[in-house]
């Protein structure tokens, strides 16, 4: 007896509706999926690696996106030299810097009004003199930057208050910049430092006190910030010949782990690379516009603060600093790099919210311990949000676009953030280790794009650097620390790196190299020879590597990921 199939199974209209459902649901599950925000391909092969290495060192890895035959990105435009071109006189729409509204036209002048009234007023003298830069992070740091090097004149920075006596003892300046709550503590190091027949200029930036005024000795001639301004604007400008990209128009002073002073030697061309270098931190689908605020916690006194500074210059946005970054107070205090030091920015300058924000990892994690603190009051429409959007990055796919973000995320940033929290576009980390556990909370609960990145004192841009959208997550080195701590991605586009001291035969049998980062690259400054004060040996070589002194690994794909700083 034949056997017939529709004996045994009945179907309905409702029957086959509902299996039609299904079928589109699965359809859409899988074809409707969102998709990575980068190919495969790009994130497994991050670094191009050389054929060859050394014994007792690694292949030289190079960025990607280096550039065409490999040429390293030495300016972000082609008309770019100088720090003063940089100010682009093209762009004529307004932006605030900290707490001024000022076009570049504006800035331009002010720029020359200063150079002009220091070279009359603090008889500096082009290519000879020195001056002495110890200011907080603010518009007159940058006008006196740019109007010192427009007329090769040096300037000192420090990365510290602390290293004030060794350089006014060692590298005594032509003039010191400073503000005037500082004047009283800084006459005290000069009369502690030096003798009563050597005279000294000091500028002060605001109005300083009766009290310190009078306590001003006879050699000591102190001129107003606003005064010198005024008398170049009296005057006809004095221009001064540019000097070429490779001669030194800053130093910037920091502090060894072993206590010892160290300089980065600051050139035009190391400072226009750092901003190349920068631009290239976010992809050009994101890509840092005249419409973007930067907000940044690292201290124009060091290499990269002063190149994310001059990134804001060079494209025409607001910019301003946190009050962590400030180095000279006028009481011992200091501000925690919190999420509080994050709204400082919005509170004390009248800059529109942030777009972008260059924080250090205690920044990050306390941003997104309270959006993820806050997000969890909701704990039943937390729980299912924080399963869908945790899918979204395992998929290697980030918005903060979603029905979740909608429903849970956006009221949680915003109770966090204010209306910073509609702005917010991007994240830049550096200046320490960030654990790898973060990484994927802070990719939920911001659901923008997150670099960690690596900065040195010696480096005007980042050393390393990761993709915006590099979403992975990755086993913890066996030899790493006992906390694992996020890759920071490959070299940037202007930098080479290659790891020291790395065992030959590991690294023969397959394993991955482990050694000391060395680097080499036009954002790289040359080290100043402190004598006295640093041990430079074994810093470099003659072929332009210069050690870090960070423990890193090279993983497969080309990132790296540092085990110690």
């Amino acid at each position: 007896m034949p056997f017939n199939i529709s004996e045994y199974l009945l179907t309905d209209d409702l029957t086959v509706l509902l299996g039609l459902i299904a079928a589109t649901v699965f359809l859409l599950n899988n074809l409707y999926k969102p998709q990575p925000l980068v190919h495969p391909i790009l994130l497994g092969r991050q670094s191009d690696v050389g054929r060859a290495r050394n014994p007792g060192e690694s292949a030289i890895y190079r960025n990607y996106g280096t550039g065409l035959m490999g040429r390293f990105p030495l300016r972000p435009s082609q008309d770019v030299h100088n720090l003063v071109d940089l100010v682009r006189p093209e762009v004529e729409a307004p932006r605030t810097l900290w707490s001024t509204k000022i076009t570049n036209a504006s800035l331009q002048d002010r720029v020359a009004a200063l150079g002009t009234g220091l070279l009359r007023l603090a008889q500096l003298q082009p290519q000879a003199s020195t001056v002495l830069i110890l200011l907080n992070d603010c518009i007159e740091f940058i006008i006196a930057d740019l109007a010192l090097a427009s007329h090769s004149i040096t300037s000192y920075t420090l990365s510290s208050p602390t290293l004030l006596p060794a350089v006014l003892e060692s590298y005594p300046p032509s003039a010191i910049l400073t503000h005037a709550f500082l004047l009283p503590q800084l006459l005290e190091h000069i009369y502690e430092t030096s003798e009563q027949s050597v005279e000294h200029t000091i500028v002060v930036v605001g109005e300083p006190s009766a009290q310190a005024m009078a306590s001003v000795a006879s050699n000591i001639k102190v001129l107003k910030f606003a005064e010198v301004e005024r008398e170049g604007v009296k005057v006809e400008k004095i221009i001064s010949p540019f000097s070429n990209t490779s001669d030194v128009f800053s130093v910037s002073f920091y502090e060894s782990e072993a206590g010892l002073l160290q300089g980065a030697q600051l050139t035009p061309e190391n400072l226009t690379a750092g901003v190349a270098a920068v631009r290239a931190l976010l992809p050009l689908s994101h890509a840092i516009s005249p419409l973007d605020t930067l907000a940044s916690s690292h201290s124009l006194s060091t290499a990269y603060g002063r190149a994310i500074a001059y990134t804001a210059i060079f494209e025409g946005t607001s910019f301003a600093t946190l009050a962590s970054s400030e180095l000279y107070h006028r009481e011992e205090e200091s501000v925690a790099p919190d999420t509080s030091d994050i709204l400082s920015v919005k509170r004390k300058y009248p800059i529109p919210s942030p777009t972008i924000l260059f924080i250090k990892p205690d920044h990050l994690n306390s941003l997104v311990t309270a959006v993820i603190k806050e997000s969890a009051k909701s704990w039943l429409l937390y729980s299912f949000g924080w399963r869908h959007k945790l899918t979204g990055v395992t998929e290697g796919f980030v918005t903060k676009e979603s029905l979740w973000d909608r429903v849970v995320f956006d009221g949680a940033r915003t109770k966090i953030l204010g209306e910073g929290a509609a702005t917010l576009r991007g994240v830049i980390v550096s200046g320490g280790l960030i654990e790898a556990k973060t990484m994927t909370p802070a990719r939920v609960a911001l659901s923008i794009p997150l670099v960690n990145s690596l900065s040195h004192p010696l480096v005007s841009g980042p050393v390393l650097a990761s993709h915006a959208f590099d979403l992975q997550d990755f086993p913890a080195p066996s030899n790493g620390p006992l906390t694992p701590v996020a890759h920071t991605g490959p070299p940037s586009v202007n930098i080479e790196a290659k790891l020291v001291g790395v065992e030959d035969d590991q690294v023969e049998n397959g394993a991955n190299p482990v050694g000391i980062l060395f680097v080499r690259g036009p954002s790289i400054a040359k080290m100043a020879n402190t004598e006295g004060y640093v041990d430079i040996s074994s810093e470099g070589d003659d072929d332009g590597w210069i050690s870090t002194g960070v423990k890193a690994e090279v993983q497969p794909n080309g990132s790296f990921q540092v085990l110690s700083l």
